[in-house]
């Protein structure tokens, strides 16, 4: 399943345009603090999508009927530019554990890339409600390469995708490689890829704007 939450406009559409903004993008700070704000956006629609247990809260006039989730997410990311959508995540799912993937893309002369995973840090995934975040979902294979480290090391009972910008051709190719418990959730697609698989029109190395570029 996709879900793409900025066909309407609302907040998130402020934010997302803002992380596009080169003049914005200037302001390092401001960035990473919009991907922490869609991270909450994110999390509070993926929170309709778990499953919820009444329950009874004493108040200090009597008792209420309530909700509680019935069980805590495992929230992972992609290294480095993951971290702050993570961290907006991790503000309402404040009692999840967590899990940290490196991944990157190693050149070769003809400017082609593949994607090389240097660590996984995880708790136990068995039966857990994975969300794995990463800010863009370009041509779709470190997202993919991701999952597939995420079902080497557990069976998580469903996988929520988070990701802020996807291009049309990585969507689908994650989609047609990757289980049905998948869903990605998208802040918007972008129509297109350019020869070095950055989307268009994107908004350029969400790592590099969050914290400064890299050698």
């Amino acid at each position: 399943m996709i879900i793409e939450l900025s066909k309407e406009p609302s907040l998130l559409s402020q934010f997302i345009t803002e992380l596009r903004d080169v003049h914005v993008q200037n302001d390092s700070m401001r960035f990473r603090r919009n991907l922490e704000r869609i991270g909450e956006i994110f999390a509070y629609e993926i929170s309709k999508k778990m499953d919820w247990k009444k329950t009874e809260v004493k108040t200090p006039l009597g008792v209420s009927a309530a909700y509680a989730l019935d069980q805590q997410p495992v929230l992972a990311t992609i290294l480095r530019a993951g971290l702050p959508l993570h961290q907006g995540i991790l503000n309402y799912f404040d009692k999840g554990e967590n899990a940290f993937i490196s991944a990157y893309r190693k050149h070769h002369k003809d400017h082609s890339f593949e994607i090389k995973l240097e660590y996984f840090a995880s708790p136990d995934l068995n039966g857990k409600i994975v969300i794995l975040s990463d800010p863009m979902l370009a041509s779709g294979h470190s997202i993919l390469a991701a999952c597939q480290e995420i079902l080497q090391n557990g069976k998580p009972k469903h996988i929520h995708i988070a990701a802020v910008i996807g291009s049309e051709a990585g969507v689908s190719y994650v989609r047609k490689n990757l289980p049905d418990n998948v869903t990605i959730w998208l802040g918007a697609i972008d129509p297109e890829l350019n020869a070095q698989a950055y989307i268009v029109p994107g908004l350029g190395d969400a790592g590099d704007l969050a914290y400064g570029v890299k050698k």
